[in-house]
């Protein structure tokens, strides 16, 4: 399986613009910027879409991991952080929130470690990962 998208920019970095479209066109010619990556301007940035990808992934990986011990998750939510320090991507940041009915919270805790350190997103990251995983009544 491949995926694809496509970035066109125009202009400098600081003053120039672009725009990302996905294969399947979720995004088609969303903007970016100078602005909406370092600054609060309109339009999406690679960090956030990195911060989706990790959160998308991990999700649907602590899914698949209950459903095979399993387990009926009720709902997962997970919020992903990606930091970009000094011009490098250093760290990416999970918190969890699941509702998961009959699951031991020790349970819980190794099926999410497991998602975290073997999701496909999380075993393409070679920066620092971490996770906060919350079980919810």
């Amino acid at each position: 399986m491949k995926r694809s998208a496509k970035a066109v920019w125009k202009g400098t970095v600081k003053d120039g613009s672009g725009v990302l479209t996905t294969q399947s066109t979720t995004l088609n010619d969303t903007q970016y910027s100078f602005k909406s990556r370092f600054e609060e301007g309109v339009g999406t940035n690679p960090e956030e879409l990195l911060a989706a990808a990790h959160a998308g992934c991990f999700t649907m990986k602590t899914s698949a991991l209950l459903t095979e011990a399993g387990y009926i998750p009720e709902s997962l939510e997970t919020e992903c952080k990606i930091s970009l320090i000094e011009g490098k991507i250093t760290l990416s940041e999970l918190a969890l929130n699941a509702k998961i009915p009959g699951i031991s919270e020790d349970d819980f805790q190794k099926i999410a470690k497991d998602a975290k350190e073997n999701c496909p997103v999380s075993q393409a990251f070679s920066f620092e990962k971490t996770l906060t995983a919350t079980l919810v009544n």
